[in-house]
Formats: C-alpha cells, sequence, structure tokens
C-alpha cells in the first residue's frame, strides 16, 4: 500500500507542477515553454530522490507497463501503481481547476495544461509525435534503471532531463504528454475538447512505453 500512496503523492505533484506551470505561466513564449519543460523535468527529480526509494518513482502508467513487461514487477503490482497514478492526476486536475476559481481566471480554466491534437495536424500527428516520446522518454527510463547497467542514484537526473528534451520538442505540438495519468486528470477537469481528444494521450503514450520494453529487451540482451 506504501507504494501506492507514494504514486499517487507523485502523480499529483508532477502534474500539479507540471500543468499548473503550462497554466499560469503559459506556453505561448519561448520562455514559457522552457519555463514548462523545466517544470515537469523538475518535478520528476525532486520525485525521483522523494519517493524513488519506496516505489521506483514511475508516477506514469506508461513506465510502469514498460517495468512490468520487462519482467520487473507483477501485474497485481502495476495494477496498484496504474490506480494511484489515476488517483494522484485526477487530483491534481481538480485542484488546479479549484486554483483557477479562486484566483478569479476563468481564461485558464479551459486549459489547465491539458493536451491538444490540433497544432500536430489533427489526432494523427498526435498519435505519432506522443508515441516517438514516450518510446524515447521510457527507453531512458529502463536503461537508467537497468540493475545490472543503470546510473544508479543518477538514474533520477537522467531521467527528469530526458523529460525537459521531451518537452522543449513537443510542447507546441500536442503540450507533451508521455504519461496518461498526467492528461486524464487535466482533461476531466477542463472537459471539452481536451476530454474529447485525451485518448490520444492514453493509447499513444502506452503504445510508446510497450515498444520501448520490447527495445530494451533486445538492447540489453546477453548474446547466447
Amino acid at each position: 500500500m506504501r507504494k501506492y500512496i507514494a504514486e499517487a503523492l507523485g502523480t499529483f505533484a508532477l502534474t500539479f507542477l507540471g500543468c499548473g506551470t503550462a497554466a499560469f505561466l503559459g506556453c505561448d513564449t519561448p520562455a514559457g515553454v522552457v519555463g514548462t519543460a523545466m517544470a515537469f523535468g523538475l518535478a520528476v527529480v525532486a520525485m525521483a530522490y522523494t519517493i524513488g526509494g519506496i516505489s521506483g518513482c514511475h508516477i506514469n502508467p506508461a513506465i510502469t507497463l514498460a517495468v512490468a513487461l520487462s519482467g520487473r514487477m507483477g501485474w497485481r503490482e502495476a495494477a496498484g501503481y496504474w490506480v494511484g497514478q489515476l488517483v494522484g492526476g485526477i487530483a491534481a486536475g481538480a485542484l488546479l481547476l479549484s486554483v483557477t476559481l479562486v484566483v478569479s481566471a476563468p481564461d485558464l480554466t479551459g486549459a489547465l495544461g491539458s493536451n491538444g491534437v490540433a497544432n500536430a495536424g489533427g489526432v494523427g500527428g498526435a498519435f505519432l509525435v506522443e508515441f516517438i516520446a514516450t518510446f524515447l522518454f521510457v527507453l531512458v527510463v529502463l536503461g537508467t534503471t537497468d540493475p545490472k547497467v543503470g546510473a544508479g542514484s543518477f538514474a533520477g537526473l537522467a531521467i527528469g532531463l530526458s523529460l525537459v528534451l521531451v518537452h522543449l520538442v513537443c510542447i507546441n505540438l500536442t503540450g507533451t504528454s508521455v504519461n496518461p495519468a498526467r492528461s486524464l486528470g487535466p482533461a476531466l477537469a477542463a472537459g471539452g475538447q481536451a476530454l474529447h481528444d485525451v485518448w490520444v494521450f492514453i493509447a499513444a503514450p502506452l503504445v510508446g512505453g510497450a515498444l520501448s520494453a520490447a527495445a530494451w529487451s533486445m538492447v540489453s540482451a546477453k548474446d547466447s
């Protein structure tokens, strides 16, 4: 149970801090893009060194899927992680909506750091962008946390920095998800088009994460 609670808290922190930065700082300027990318990356680094020793700090259903497919955890445990992550993301989305209402910023309630498909040319383009970005991001996660060839205590830093890079590339295309829980929470709170398109930001990261698990299995396998 401690692991699941840790995953909920970590996902809440990532979603609230990252999406909150996107909503209140904005991503319509280079400074806003960089700031939002840094917020997501730093949130991952902070949580990695806070709850990493408890749950491994997945805080992302796509990562949990890849870890389970890699044989590093059982499916029952993975299901618990997914529940915790979704609870954390949804709670963060609800709190972001409450904050925008409290500070009398109704113009922000339609965004909340949610993702969109329009700038990527529609559903197909957004799916492709998120699939590729998640594949690369999760590959970093699997490699740096590998018990035999990983980066050890530096894994959290490498993962956070890779998330910054992914956001720098994708923010102006999809808003950058690579994380179904981070997307679902704000979409539920924002509603409208964000909620209509959220399936893309659930499906594409999961497919990308699954393929990443297969790729890392081939890269890390010993020669027979």
